[in-house]
């Protein structure tokens, strides 16, 4: 079993500024959907082996939310920067509409939305997915192959970037995707890695 969750939502997620590797803490409501989360998690009696999460609080707090709520707090747990969120570059602490006023609203899409085309100074989906999907397959899926139950707590598009791989998406079918904070999703992996089963828990 394979779990993932997007961090609950953080201060710069309710202000609308793009985030990046900057280190926000959660919001109250960051911090409920987290607890949720782990509630959800331990009504499917769930209990996990090892958890992985990047450096950034925001993840870090959230996992350790919803291990309390798992009776887990214990678990050993890997916290390594190639799950770090998409570098935002120059768009980082900017808020999403004075972009929009100094590039357009077109070129902040593409930058937001393309899966190769990284906004200044930034990452693209692409270039996430470089760093991600090694870590992934030298650490994660070995725990995974090996029959454990891994949680792995992490954002957005490093999310999106492992989903499509697992999913085996296009670069268009993953734009359309959205990962929503705090809300696990539940992989069930073959012994060859592809996926058997997907259930999405979604928080209130």
């Amino acid at each position: 079993m394979l779990v993932f969750v997007r961090h609950g939502q953080s201060e710069w997620n309710r202000k609308g500024l793009f985030t990046g590797w900057r280190n926000p803490e959660l919001t109250d409501r960051g911090v409920r959907e987290a607890t949720r989360a782990g509630q959800l998690l331990k009504a499917r009696g769930l209990k996990f082996d090892i958890a992985y999460s990047s450096l950034l609080k925001r993840a870090n707090h959230t996992l350790e939310l919803m291990l309390k709520e798992l009776e887990q707090s214990d678990l050993e747990t890997i916290r390594d920067q190639a799950l770090n969120e998409r570098d935002y570059g120059e768009l980082s602490g900017m808020h999403k509409e004075e972009a929009i006023r100094r590039w357009g609203a077109d070129q902040v899409l593409q930058w937001r939305r393309s899966y190769s085309v990284p906004p200044p100074g930034g990452e693209s989906l692409k270039d996430t997915a470089e760093r991600v999907l090694p870590f992934y397959k030298t650490k994660i899926w070995p725990d995974v192959r090996a029959g454990k139950n891994v949680i792995v707590t992490a954002h957005g598009n490093t999310i999106r970037a492992l989903i499509m791989y697992l999913e085996e998406l296009s670069a268009q079918q993953i734009i359309e995707r959205e990962v929503a904070t705090g809300s696990p999703l539940v992989y069930k992996l073959t012994m060859h890695g592809h996926v058997a089963n997907r259930l999405d828990l979604k928080v209130a």
